[in-house]
């Protein structure tokens, strides 16, 4: 498989001609799968879809529209074609909403069987191109209108020095426009308006489901954030905290010293924090208590079967993450046990390359093109990038009254297996809103749930985590067969059938092709974690979802929180 790094805002090579995460194009085409037949309508368009060239948008114009026949689409300027698609409207629009802002706005409307909702999609990285699969196309065969911007960033995130509008764009405002767009020209197509609408994204998606909670709160009725990258300017720290780290004298950790500590981590926890004792990944890192100092430790000769001091005090920075080095203040959390060598891990955060290139754009923004991450204070520097940013684009607030009085419903995810956006941000964000709800668990649950998925690597399957991976949520290859299978499919009930999930059953395939199960298990409502009871481990039926410890994460200082 070609590597990609976290959040690359240009399509990368991909390992073994399966592209990554977060990528603004997902290159592999989409599984099949049933569509919502349950729900699905006759609707279809009333007006012929090159006549929406005439809509009027405020802010904005379109700039074109198609019809395209069923059966694969190559978008224009994209390598490979989105399989599988049904017969579409295809409309693009650009959107102004200050005088430097270029925020490109695309809608895929079904010409046929619309379900009459309208479903808001999120991106990979410093955004910079439309991603048609992470969600969009993917909605588009469940019968959704779907839309994506590329956030306002193209063509590149690292170009934007000095453009404060299009960091606004990129934090919160393109989602808006495109929220506002879409469901102005599937009014204008089918002659009705969306009776319901949902937002599903992961990663810097994640982050813009946050944001649009939080700032657009009767935007949407439902949505899933996946892996939120919400604590950006943070998270982005704990990147250069590790390469610093990772690029000391001799602290370079080879894929196969790598390898090595996620088994030794393994072979220490598994099977003790409510996963099968077979499994090959964490169920719940919180409840494994590894101890560093046991790793085997080079003797005189260096090898693959043990860490030197400088790369065993490298990993354990690591995992401690990022504080100030002044005041001792937590700045995030650390890398999860168990994800060292996983993809995104450190194996790519000790790259001086590529990380750089598609991580650090945002500090380049706060501090100019000149910036260097090896010089990177995270006392005064971390101070001058938040004092720019953070108000732009972290999404930490707690204070989701709006959301919730609008009847909003919000479903959150990270795998417990990835080292892109480790799941402690999420739980935290969780507990904090919890408490922000006067401590009542229940209170939140009504309108928040939270799922930990185990051993899944960064948004789904396709980083090669070693779980369960595939449920439905954005850069899922597969669309699911039923709604028992699928989260997206899960929110819609909850809002329009008042049906709280309880848990989802996630999928682990055989085949690329998706047609032969590995394993199944299901992903529980926080505080619940799936728990072997008996029998055959590969069987969603031998788990029990139940409760597990509360928090027990790193949490960033109240002033990193920003």
């Amino acid at each position: 498989m070609t590597s990609h790094s976290l959040f690359p805002s240009q399509p990368q090579p991909r390992l073994a001609g399966v592209p990554f995460l977060l990528l603004p194009l997902l290159l592999a085409a989409c599984g099949g799968g049933s569509d919502d037949t349950s729900t699905t309508t006759s609707n279809a368009e009333k007006v012929a879809c090159e006549s929406l060239v005439g809509t009027t948008l405020a802010g904005g114009k379109v700039l074109t529209a198609a019809a395209i026949p069923a059966g694969d689409y190559t978008p224009p300027g994209q390598p490979g074609p989105v399989t599988g698609l049904p017969a579409f409207c295809r409309v693009t629009a650009l959107m102004q909403p200050s005088t430097d802002s270029s925020v490109n706005v695309e809608v895929w409307m079904p010409r046929q069987n619309w379900n009459g909702r309208f479903l808001g999609t999120g991106n990979g990285g410093g955004g910079g191109s439309i991603a048609y699969i992470t969600g969009m196309a993917e909605g588009l065969k469940r019968g959704f209108a779907s839309a994506n911007t590329d956030l306002g960033t193209a063509p590149d995130a690292n170009l934007a020095i000095d453009h404060p509008e299009r960091w606004r764009d990129f934090g919160y405002r393109a989602n808006h426009e495109m929220t506002v767009t879409g469901k102005a020209l599937a009014t204008a197509y089918y002659k009705a308006a969306p009776r319901t609408s949902y937002f599903q994204g992961c990663s810097t998606g994640g982050q813009q489901a946050l944001s649009i909670a939080q700032r657009y709160p009767d935007d949407y009725h439902g949505i899933v954030a996946g892996a939120p990258a919400n604590n950006r300017t943070h998270l982005h720290t704990m990147f250069i905290h590790n390469l610093q780290a990772l690029t000391a004298p001799g602290a370079a950790l080879s894929q196969a010293k790598l390898n090595m500590v996620t088994a030794k981590v393994l072979a220490a926890c598994v099977g003790k924090d409510g996963g099968a004792p077979t499994d090959t990944f964490l169920t719940d890192p919180r409840r494994c208590s590894f101890d560093p100092e046991t790793l085997p430790k080079c003797a005189g000769t260096d090898s693959d079967t043990c860490l030197t001091v400088p790369q065993l005090t490298a990993l354990k920075a690591t995992w401690n993450g990022p504080v100030n080095p002044r005041t001792g203040e937590r700045i995030f959390s650390g890398l999860p046990v168990g994800s060292e060598s996983a993809v995104l891990g450190l194996g790519f955060q000790g790259d001086t390359t590529s990380w750089p290139a598609q991580q650090f754009y945002m500090f380049k923004w706060a501090s100019g093109s000149a910036w260097n991450y090896a010089t990177f204070d995270m006392d005064r520097d971390m101070d001058t990038a938040d004092a720019r940013l953070a108000s732009i684009m972290n999404a930490n607030d707690t204070d989701l009254s709006r959301f919730k009085a609008n009847g909003g419903k919000l479903a959150m995810f990270t795998g417990t297996a990835d080292p892109g956006v480790p799941y402690a941000s999420a739980i935290d964000y969780y507990e904090r809103t919890v408490q922000a709800q006067g401590g009542d668990l229940a209170a939140t649950q009504n309108f928040f749930r939270y799922f930990l998925v185990p051993g899944m690597g960064h948004c789904s399957s396709i980083t090669g985590g070693p779980g369960v991976g595939d449920f439905g949520q954005s850069y899922s290859q597969y669309v699911p067969k039923d709604a028992d299978h699928d989260i997206l499919l899960k929110m819609v009930d909850w809002v329009e059938n008042k049906t709280a999930p309880d848990s989802v059953i996630a999928t682990r395939y055989a085949d690329a092709a998706g047609t032969t199960v590995a394993m199944e298990r299901p992903i529980c409502a926080y505080p619940k974690v799936p728990t072997y009871q008996s029998g055959d481990a590969s069987k969603a039926s031998s788990f029990k979802c139940v409760d597990a410890p509360r928090n027990g994460v790193q949490t960033p200082a109240a002033r990193y929180l920003n």
